[in-house]
């Protein structure tokens, strides 16, 4: 018993120890510590190993790294004009004469993309619109221009409520890529990538009213695009009149298989802005042209940029109309329906919806499904007008048939004067009505 007694400090003190180094230090733990004063804790050796391995905590994911989104652009656009301020049939609508088309086709069906600015859908004209943004600003036309080129393609019919502008194909899809923000100085990769993303959209005819520089990566997207089907349209380029010998071809307008589209004024006659360097398949009306604005009005304009759409729109009636048609026979369909050019920057000259799609060419029975061999087109052109030829053309023309008349009428009237010795004949007078 008395060894059990002289164990019981020992005991005591490997107790305490053992709570000190496991148990935080709380009042109560100091109290029983102090409980046996004549033990001194002593530090172990070595920290003894835990029973158990923790589990380690999960490392927190790093956060993926977010590129600051730009600031949305400020729309500051000017008001357009209200409807009532068009006096009249726009002139290159009468000049064009589209609705001769509508019983055929308007567009129904086709899928158009429009990569510009963006597309404003609050006009009234402009009701459905699928829009993207390239930008990553947002999806508002804060330019205005990428609206003016949608009206002219698919502005909806409004004329019973007296609005007298018309687009060329209103039953299109139509389909807007924003890859512009500013008039100039825009990413040519943005414009790359709107191409791109149309025809993955299935765009079957893609307008580009933007001019460029020769880009790889343009030229990649435009054949990217070709390869599935569609038809791009691109205007041939404003140049400064002042500065004609130091034009230059512009993108992609001069890509092959691209229809590139020159501007006229409303003579005919081929804008002075027009770029001729460009490889210019047709001409459209460029100059004084009204067209749909942001905010619900409408704006004139002028440039190769609003001839585009024009061609555009046709040939969106062509592919509505000719489904089974390749993009290079819709393009050379356009080509040869045109009414012939005859100066530099012309092309084929100015476009003819109603033949573009009603024509029969003989080149396309028997057609076969592929591309076309890649060229030039040759069509019959008229040739420039000769006034002095064609006037004393007429007049030969004319004195002959009046010599021919004279001669016909003495066949006649000199035997009869002969047979009456030259006195003048007698008529037998009608008979009388009344007479019973």
């Amino acid at each position: 018993m008395g060894g059990g007694r002289r164990a019981l400090p020992a005991v005591l003190a490997s107790l305490a120890l053992t709570a000190i180094a496991v148990a935080p230090m709380t009042g109560s733990s100091r109290a029983s510590v102090t409980a046996v004063p004549t033990v001194k804790p002593t530090k172990p050796t070595h920290t003894p190993k835990p029973t158990h391995t923790p589990t380690p905590k999960p490392k927190p994911k790093p956060k993926p790294s977010v590129t600051p989104k730009p600031s949305p652009v400020q729309c500051n656009l000017p008001t357009g004009l209200p409807a009532s301020a068009m006096t009249g049939e726009p002139w290159a609508q009468q000049r064009l004469n589209f609705t001769e088309v509508w019983p055929l086709t308007k567009g129904g069906g086709v899928k158009v993309a429009v990569v510009d600015s963006g597309v404003d859908s609050a006009n009234s004209q402009l009701p459905s619109v699928e829009s993207y943004d390239e930008t990553h600003t947002d999806k508002r036309d804060c330019v205005g221009h990428g609206t003016e080129i949608a009206g002219i393609i698919a502005a909806q019919d409004l004329r019973k409520q007296s609005v007298p502008f018309l687009g060329v194909a209103p039953g299109v899809h139509l389909m807007s890529f924003k890859m512009a923000v500013s008039s100039d100085n825009n990413d040519t990769r943005l414009l790359a990538k709107g191409i791109h993303d149309a025809a993955d959209d299935g765009a079957l005819v893609i307008n580009v009213s933007s001019q460029s520089p020769n880009d790889p990566s343009l030229r990649d997207a435009v054949l990217y695009a070709q390869g599935k089907g569609a038809l791009i349209v691109a205007a041939a380029g404003n140049t400064d009149p002042q500065k004609k010998d130091a034009e230059q071809a512009l993108y992609p307008a001069s890509y092959p298989g691209v229809i590139s589209v020159g501007a006229v004024d409303q003579s005919g006659k081929v804008a002075d802005y027009s770029n001729a360097k460009s490889d210019v398949s047709v001409v459209a009306p460029g100059s004084n042209i009204v067209s749909t604005w942001p905010g619900g009005g409408y704006k004139s304009d002028q440039g190769t940029s609003f001839s585009a759409p024009y061609v555009t729109g046709t040939a969106a009636l062509v592919r509505a109309y000719h489904p089974e048609l390749t993009p290079e026979q819709v393009k050379h369909r356009i080509e040869v329906t045109a009414d012939g050019g005859t100066t530099a920057g012309t092309g084929h000259g100015m476009i003819n919806p109603l033949l573009a799609v009603t024509a029969v060419l003989p080149e396309e029975s028997g057609r076969t499904p592929g591309l076309l061999k890649a060229g030039p087109v040759a069509i019959s052109r008229p040739r420039p007008g000769d006034h002095f030829t064609r006037t004393l053309a007429a007049s030969v023309v004319g004195g002959a048939l009046l010599v021919a008349g004279a001669i016909g009428a003495g066949g006649l009237i000199v035997p009869a004067g002969r047979r009456r010795g030259w006195r003048p004949g007698r008529r037998t007078p009608p008979p009388d009505p009344t007479a019973s």
